[in-house]
């Protein structure tokens, strides 16, 4: 397992969560994978409130267990997968959506793994730090909790 110390589990505000789960269109039954999901709030309101399938890949312990401990307590089990692990040796290509919060650098490294893995039409849905080399298809500014936020939309195309 690869673990980025460099990136610190900040949670995303909730507003900007929902924000960023509307501007990827996320569709009821559709596949939501959320890299680095820390306490799982993008996954939870994705099966929640989106009524979406969502699968949190996270690499420290004690985040996956407070999120699994959310996620039955909400009754959610059967719409929300947890992983505990290394997401860049998690296969992505089942995802319609994929949620992003890590650093430029970080994004940089997957991006080969996005595109050998994602499906045609899939959206990568980046929170703050663009992937370079890819064109945003809407880049959006959200102000929230004294600061503003910024949300990237790609889709794939092949």
């Amino acid at each position: 397992m690869t673990y980025y110390p460099q990136v610190p589990f900040v949670p995303t505000p909730y507003a900007v969560v929902r924000r960023m789960l509307e501007i990827a269109e996320l569709k009821p039954g559709e596949i939501l994978y959320d890299l680095g999901c820390g306490d799982g709030r993008i996954i939870i309101m994705a099966a929640k409130e989106f009524n979406a399938r969502a699968v949190g890949i996270e690499i420290r312990k004690d985040l996956v267990e407070q999120c699994y401990r959310e996620v039955m307590r909400l009754g959610l089990q059967d719409r929300i997968k947890i992983i505990h692990g290394d997401f860049f040796e998690v296969n992505l290509s089942e995802a319609d959506v994929v949620t992003l919060y890590l650093l430029t650098s970080v994004n940089e490294k997957l991006r080969p793994k996005l595109e050998k893995e994602l499906k045609p039409g899939a959206r990568v849905i980046s929170h703050d730090f663009e992937v370079l080399g890819w064109k945003p298809k809407r880049v959006e500014n959200i102000y929230d909790q004294w600061r503003t936020h910024k949300i990237y939309l790609y889709v794939v195309e092949k």
